[in-house]
């Protein structure tokens, strides 16, 4: 039997109506359910990013363990898992229109299982091949592709003027997960007790200055896996699938035939394109460009500021709009560039430092207001096709679906951002010694960012104002 309310489900979990929209519906529990599935949805995708950029962290462990791998090695580790997780997406923003968002989120935590298990058994052996590091990194893509999914599916449960601070929210916790990791792996890793229960034996870690602990790599890995089994666990107690949200691939490609669609993706890999990035080659960056600093650990703060800053973003264009938000935020990311090609070049850590950190703030709160843009374009689009209350109402129903795949479509595409800015350091490295030919590139890419968000929707007459 398939439930008829908001807040009755099936025992496959299955809600039948479901209309946000309409504020009696949203306020007799509506609103209680759009939450729960909201709170385990970001749990979730929050250990999707923590797997994902797993090799961001480990990656700059290696060395320290013993491993001959090189720099431009290490920052093909930190590529892979970018490169695969974005491929991902795309499949994983289908599954939710095929098999429920509850179901989904029950599969796509439990692929988790696979690159965690598999890290933790091979980082044990000194002997271990960099073919078999690369395989797991890549596995790790199966983390990338949960955001684009978990994204799709909560655009469905709330109303359209709380969608901004809704996927704000989600996102954000989502994405902390690549901070968390950064900041938790390199204590994990020093805990005899959890590489007990976990099994395995210790490693030696040396220090810049020569100072050798005792570690048990193994756990960077294994700690993840409760968690995964408990997210699957919470997922399938307590979210629900949409019948609203169905839609097979064939209805769901069409939409990528829009202009829109690729405009937005092209801004998006301006946001969270830089954010997945830069948070993903951060640490090797540090430890490359400042090898004389024991400063891993201040690249976890990072990619904390940039998740912390995203409902902000979504919360300023449900209050100002998206356009405006976005057009200032590339022009400060620019800058922020800018002062960190002064401060390499003075070999001031703190000053390079200090403008990631913007960078990682404007990051975050560009992902928030270029999401916010989506629904409200593809929204307008179809309404303003429309002729007569019924089709109004129909077109703004399939605004929300369209902008449903927009937002997984356009963060597949903005993922490649994981894969192209740690290989944009490890070419520029390569052929110059340093990272400066690639951020001299991102500065570039910013400015033709602002200019497409000035031409389709921040200027007067834009084709969209949003």
């Amino acid at each position: 039997m398939t439930s008829t309310t908001a807040g009755a489900k099936s025992g496959s979990g299955w809600i039948k109506k479901w209309n946000p929209e309409d504020k009696e519906f949203w306020e007799n529990g509506g609103k209680r359910v759009a939450r729960r599935n909201l709170v385990f949805s970001i749990f979730a995708e929050f250990l999707g990013f923590s797997v994902w950029q797993l090799f961001s962290i480990v990656a700059a462990l290696l060395p320290a363990i013993g491993f001959a791998f090189s720099a431009p090695q290490l920052f093909s580790l930190v590529a892979l898992p970018g490169l695969v997780g974005a491929t991902m997406r795309f499949p994983y923003t289908f599954a939710v229109g095929i098999f429920g968002g509850r179901n989904w989120t029950i599969i796509s935590a439990l692929l988790l299982l696979i690159p965690t298990v598999m890290l933790g058994i091979i980082i044990q052996n000194p002997d271990t091949p960099y073919w078999q590091f690369a395989l797991a990194a890549a596995l790790g893509g199966f983390g990338g592709g949960n955001f684009s999914s978990s994204m799709a599916n909560i655009s469905y449960f709330f109303p359209n003027e709380q969608k901004g601070t809704a996927l704000g929210i989600n996102a954000a916790g989502g994405n902390l997960g690549v901070g968390i990791v950064q900041l938790l792996v390199p204590f994990v890793i020093t805990v005899g007790a959890v590489g007990a229960v976990l099994g395995g034996g210790s490693q030696t870690r040396t220090a810049p200055d020569g100072t050798a602990t005792t570690v048990f790599i193994q756990n960077a890995a294994f700690f993840w896996v409760p968690l995964v089994l408990l997210s699957a666990v919470c997922a399938y107690f307590f979210m629900n699938n949409l019948n609203v949200s169905q839609a097979s691939p064939r209805e769901q490609v069409p939409v990528a035939k829009r202009k829109h669609t690729w405009v937005m993706s092209y801004l998006y890999i301006g946001t969270f394109g830089s954010f997945i990035g830069y948070s993903a080659s951060f640490p090797v960056l540090i430890t490359s460009q400042f090898p004389g600093y024991s400063s891993i650990y201040l690249a976890a703060l990072g990619p904390i500021v940039g998740s912390l800053a995203r409902p902000i973003g979504g919360w300023l264009s449900d209050k100002t709009g998206g356009a405006r938000v976005t057009f200032w935020n590339f022009l400060v990311m620019a800058l922020g560039v800018v002062s960190a090609l002064y401060f390499l070049a003075e070999q001031s850590l703190v000053g390079f430092f200090l403008s990631f950190m913007v960078l990682f703030l404007t990051a975050g709160i560009g992902n928030g207001s270029t999401y916010r843009m989506i629904p409200t374009i593809f929204r307008t689009q179809r309404v303003r096709e429309a002729r007569g209350e019924g089709a109004v109402a129909e077109a703004a129903r399939q605004g929300q679906r369209e902008s449903s795949f927009v937002l997984g479509f356009a963060g597949a595409i903005a993922a490649y951002g994981g894969f192209v800015i740690p290989q944009a350091y490890k070419y520029s490295i390569g052929a110059t010694g340093g990272p400066q030919t690639a951020l001299v590139s991102f500065v570039v890419f910013y400015a033709t960012c602002m200019a497409v968000t000035w031409y389709f929707y921040y200027r007067r007459n834009a084709e969209i104002p949003c």
